[in-house]
């Protein structure tokens, strides 16, 4: 549905309404008890709430830092981005605040699932909030403002974006270990990282996991019609020139699972024994109008 300039997506906000009670799950059931940190603005906030002498909120801490970070960026991210954000945000701030405080779950000292076990919570509490992140950022969205802040200022600094947000976690860890006086919790932390960047790369990039078959032959017609033919799917065909042959050629792109990589080279060098084949890994693939 379309509001103004905007193209909203409005079947993606019960996904978005859950990545950000699953989020909220990870973080305060798993991590917040045991002072585990999170990254981003959101082991930001987790540090923050804890050295406050009335102990204010995780939940306003994440409302109060990802909130104007997101406005913020509103240019440069685009209205549906920063929607979709705002809305993801508000789900995990008013959810933490519900597990925290309202619902008769005892996270004061402890996980109600894993104790006062870091290795294990460490490990839950990053796959489960990375599986609430990822959702949210395949679905358009952020629920972080560290995206928007390197974005914005990665390049300014002359780092790339994932530069910015590694020297950004490192340093938050930093300066949790100087604080507490103790390095044991963020080095545990560091394991809540690595466990949420995997994951999150697992929901965003899918659990399709192709593989992209470049075949440079001359005999393209041949070769196609047996890919066609065997496997039953479509074949891209583009002309292309030998740098070192000066020769016409053509270059075909084709997309296999991992089981079939062995039949579609035999395929291809019985049409063309001159082909030549690189295999390439493919994220994900989108078939036709699918979107959520």
């Amino acid at each position: 549905m379309q509001i103004g300039k905007m193209n909203l997506k409005w079947g993606r906000f019960p996904a978005l309404l859950l990545a950000g009670i699953v989020n909220a799950l990870g973080v305060t059931i798993f991590l917040y008890p045991v002072n585990l940190y999170d990254s981003g603005i959101s082991g930001t906030s987790m540090l923050l709430a804890q050295l406050t002498v009335e102990r204010v909120p995780l939940s306003l801490f994440l409302a109060v830092l990802n909130v104007p970070l997101f406005l913020f960026g509103l240019r440069r991210q685009g209205k549906e981005f920063t929607i979709y954000s705002l809305f993801s945000v508000a789900v995990y701030s008013v959810s933490a605040w519900l597990i925290t405080y309202v619902l008769p779950i005892d996270v004061a000292i402890a996980s109600p699932l894993a104790g006062q076990d870091l290795l294990l919570c460490a490990l839950f509490g990053g796959i489960i909030s990375g599986l609430g992140s990822g959702l949210t950022i395949r679905l358009g969205g952020a629920i972080d403002g560290i995206e928007v802040m390197a974005v914005i200022f990665a390049k300014r600094l002359n780092l790339t974006v994932g530069t910015f947000v590694m020297i950004y976690n490192v340093a938050l860890y930093i300066v949790c270990g100087a604080v507490l006086n103790s390095w044991i919790l963020p080095l545990y932390s560091i394991v809540t990282y690595a466990a949420a960047l995997k994951t999150v790369d697992f929901v965003v990039e899918g659990v399709d996991r192709s593989k992209a078959a470049t075949i440079v032959t001359s005999r393209p017609k041949k070769v196609c019609d047996a890919l066609s033919q065997h496997f039953g799917s479509g074949v891209t065909w583009m002309e292309a020139w030998g740098g070192f042959s000066r020769t016409r050629k053509a270059m075909v792109y084709f997309v296999v699972n991992r089981f079939q990589i062995s039949q579609m080279r035999d395929i291809v060098h019985e049409a063309d024994p001159s082909a030549y084949i690189t295999i390439s890994d493919v994220a994900d693939v989108f078939k036709v109008n699918q979107d959520l």
